[in-house]
């Protein structure tokens, strides 16, 4: 009897250390505490925070339908059928399709798991690996609601560029003996769906199927729910952040157009990095605050490459040599991408 007490005790902590540790809590919480600490504050963050939401809820839209209708449709497979034929043509459609691909983080483990048993080569593995946490189709349109089409499109070309100079370094240092044994023993297993991305050919016209239009509706209900909830988070922290940190404080470090800060910034991302949603606006608000158009995109590259996801992603399948490779090559591409988006956008 005391053993079957226990159990349903211990899934009742588990869910309330959820509950507790939950955005959504934060959420609660950050305003309470504006209110009981600042009152003469509260209203104005909330303000900053309600306005950039709604102002963003239109590129919420968009990126929820669009991203439902490629889960829906089954376009992983369109994404699979890419890497075929010449290692350097695999390579450049590897780091294409890493920005298109509609996979989170944990997602993208299965499908690269699949992408290595097929053969495919490690180069043209990393160009998707560097390529896929920078850009989707819902962080572009993420991106462009809180710091316009400008950054959205820059970080788009950075990402694509970024998988290219990865995967053709990596293809460079195989032509010398290195990364000759790369992965690590399969073990099963894992957060998401152990089911076959390259199985089945798209559907585009999913509505024709039940099964396929209650995907549609799964999908789009948990990812406005995940985005809102992120976003929500991330503007609380925006107006906090312009409300509380003086430009000052942080044009030292990361403002200006200089190599130092640009440096700093891509570095700094890799702590401070919550997600490819959250970040955007977080950057509005450091740019505001004084940070370089150059630092912002470094601090976004560069952190999306160095988050605790993308890196558990990397780490689970290939080698410890091959994760510093893919480290070195993410963020020394955070530097040149802020410097060279810097210089032409002049910041």
């Amino acid at each position: 009897m005391t053993d079957l007490s226990l159990a349903p005790t211990g899934a009742a902590l588990k869910r309330t250390a959820g509950y507790l540790t939950s955005v959504w809590l934060l959420i609660a919480l950050i305003p309470i505490g504006i209110f009981l600490l600042d009152p003469e504050e509260f209203a104005p963050i909330l303000e900053i925070a309600i306005r950039a939401l709604i102002g963003t809820l239109p590129y919420i839209a968009v990126a929820v339908a669009l991203i439902a209708y490629l889960k829906a449709s089954g376009a992983e497979d369109v994404v699979a059928r890419a890497f075929t034929g010449r290692p350097s043509r695999m390579i450049v459609m590897a780091a294409l399709f890493g920005g298109l691909a509609p996979f989170c983080s944990c997602e993208v483990i299965p499908f690269i798991a699949g992408m290595l048993a097929m053969g495919v080569p490690l180069p043209a593995v990393m160009a998707f690996w560097l390529a896929s946490p920078l850009i989707d189709p819902p962080t572009l349109f993420i991106t462009a609601g809180a710091l316009g089409w400008e950054f959205a499109v820059g970080k788009a070309i950075a990402a694509v560029s970024i998988g290219l100079m990865g995967g053709f370094a990596l293809q460079a240092f195989m032509r010398t003996g290195a990364f000759t044994d790369p992965l690590r023993p399969r073990t099963g297993g894992g957060c998401c769906s152990s089911t076959s991305p390259f199985e089945g050919k798209p559907v585009w016209c999913f509505w024709q199927e039940t099964e396929r239009r209650e995907t549609f509706r799964r999908e789009g209900t948990a990812n406005a729910i995940f985005l809102i909830k992120w976003l929500a988070f991330a503007y609380l922290l925006e107006g906090m952040l312009i409300t509380y940190v003086p430009a000052e404080a942080i044009g030292p470090v990361v403002g200006g157009d200089g190599l130092l800060s640009i440096v700093i910034a891509a570095f700094v991302g890799a702590p401070a990095y919550l997600n490819s949603y959250a970040a955007p606006p977080l950057v509005a608000g450091l740019m505001d605050q004084g940070m370089s158009a150059g630092a912002g995109m470094a601090f976004m590259v560069g952190g999306a490459v160095s988050s605790i996801p993308a890196m558990a992603a990397v780490w689970s399948l290939v080698k410890a040599p091959v994760f510093a490779a893919y480290m070195m090559l993410g963020i020394g591409g955070a530097i040149i991408v802020g410097m060279v988006f810097g210089a032409m956008v002049g910041g």
